[in-house]
């Protein structure tokens, strides 16, 4: 029986990165994974719907060429290119994984693992057990449906087999209207399709500021996408050719044929099939229970990402994974703070948000001031035909000290990394406000709200 110091059951972010973090310290580290190394979110997620949402900006970019002073020729897609080019950069991404485990001298195991007593790590279909000292599970999650709408694979499907496609539906219909749901809805509809957007909730991206997600509706409507909220799915049918779809908003009932639905309402953690009971490990609502350290209720036995509950990110994960490393080896550090998780949304325009957002903070009790800067005022949007959006900031008014903030706009991504340093540093708006931001920059909008916020902004 081979015996180490962690065993990881499994090699998405959250569980590589836990290896890496392992070896660092100098610790005899397993990884077990029985598909592809990366996960959900490299191989079916996070890296190839990025790539997608890309060529889907390009081609909306060409499509803009007169803007610019440009003239182009008529427009042709190749879809299976399309669709290759996202399936070729998770590959590589993949065996770059790979690679890593390699050259840092983590030994991978290809199976399913699960615990079994003792602490013990069995694979199936393997004649290899494994003994560890301390056991991390990073099982990730898979798509979740709604009841009387089961996946088919080909006409309802997830978005794994939405990132897939052989061919571009010409009508879609998805059923949720979070990260997923709106991501795919701006790809498709780029591309040409009809989409209608369903969302339970009274507003799309029911976790986000309800300003930032008008405004996002706002330009998906723009864009040709059909936004319906307060929408209940009643009834899924699928036809000889295509799939009849009635649904309910406002207590009328309203019916629409399409080619393909996708569902996007959420995931669920991978729990089963682990020997959880047996090692003593509970769950609750379909997520392994931990504390602020990561472990479980069975002591040296440790739980990270979407297995573990929200937020189900893979940035979380990974810091999770890291930090369970670094207590299971008894050294000490800030356990991490969820409010300080961002959270981004890769359609166009994009989405990020960190800390609370101004709902929030007045219903815990906070005296608030809010910073909102317009990119249609930025030097940089104007020049960059990027104009969509703003910067929103939530500061506390007492002691002018970030409590949260959220983009919507171009790079919002990619600008929502400075509200996450503040926040970590509990940065007030003056010390945003008095940082020196490159100009002509899209981040300058951050300087901006913060002043905006206690009248103290420029350009506005």
């Amino acid at each position: 029986m081979a015996a180490f110091d962690v065993a990881i059951i499994g090699g998405g972010p959250g569980g590589y990165s836990a290896a890496m973090r392992a070896r660092q310290l100098g610790l005899k580290t397993a990884l077990v994974e029985e598909a592809e190394l990366g996960g959900v979110c490299l191989n079916w997620g996070c890296i190839p719907t990025k790539a997608l949402l890309k060529q889907a900006e390009v081609y909306r970019l060409f499509q803009r060429a007169d803007e610019f002073g440009l003239r182009v020729g008529e427009l042709e897609v190749d879809w299976g290119a399309v669709i290759g080019r996202s399936r070729e950069v998770a590959a590589r991404l993949s065996k770059g994984v790979a690679y890593l485990m390699q050259k840092n001298g983590v030994e991978v195991f290809n199976g399913r693992g699960r615990l079994t007593p003792g602490r013990k790590v069995a694979i199936e279909n393997a004649a290899t057990e494994l003994e560890a000292a301390q056991v991390i599970l990073a099982t990730g999650s898979r798509p979740k449906s709604i009841p009387g709408v089961e996946f088919d694979g080909e006409r309802i499907v997830s978005s794994k087999e939405a990132m897939v496609a052989e061919q571009r539906p010409d009508a879609l219909a998805i059923i949720g209207a979070g990260a997923i749901g709106v991501e795919f809805a701006y790809f498709y509809r780029a591309f040409g399709s009809e989409v209608l957007l369903l969302e339970a909730l009274p507003q799309i991206l029911p976790r986000e500021d309800e300003e930032i997600a008008a405004g996002l509706a706002e330009s998906l409507i723009k864009q040709g996408v059909e936004v319906a909220t307060g929408a209940r799915v009643v009834e899924v049918k699928k036809q000889q050719r295509q799939i009849a779809l009635r649904y309910e908003v406002a207590g009328e009932e309203q019916t629409r044929k399409v080619d393909r639905v996708l569902v996007a309402t959420g995931v669920q953690g991978n729990v089963e099939g682990l020997g959880l009971e047996a090692a003593g490990v509970r769950t609750r609502d379909g997520a392994i229970e931990v504390d602020g350290r990561m472990e479980t209720s069975a002591k040296g036995i440790y739980a990270i990402g979407d297995v573990a509950g929200p937020p189900q990110l893979a940035h979380s994960a990974a810091q999770e994974g890291m930090a369970a490393v670094e207590f299971a080896a008894g050294r000490e550090r800030p356990e991490l703070d969820r409010n300080q998780v961002p959270n981004c949304i890769y359609c166009q325009p994009q989405v990020a948000s960190i800390g609370l957002s101004e709902k929030e903070a007045r219903a815990a009790g906070y005296d608030v001031k809010v910073g909102r800067f317009p990119f249609a005022a930025s030097g940089k949007g104007q020049a960059i035909g990027e104009t969509e959006g703003l910067v929103k900031l939530v500061f506390d008014a007492r002691y002018g000290e970030l409590l949260g903030g959220a983009i919507l706009g171009a790079e919002a991504t990619e600008l929502v990394a400075e509200l996450g340093l503040a926040l970590r540093l509990e940065a007030t708006y003056e010390e945003l406000l008095f940082t020196v931001h490159a100009h002509p920059t899209l981040s300058e909008a951050v300087m901006e709200a913060a002043g905006q916020a206690f009248g103290e902004a420029i350009n506005i």
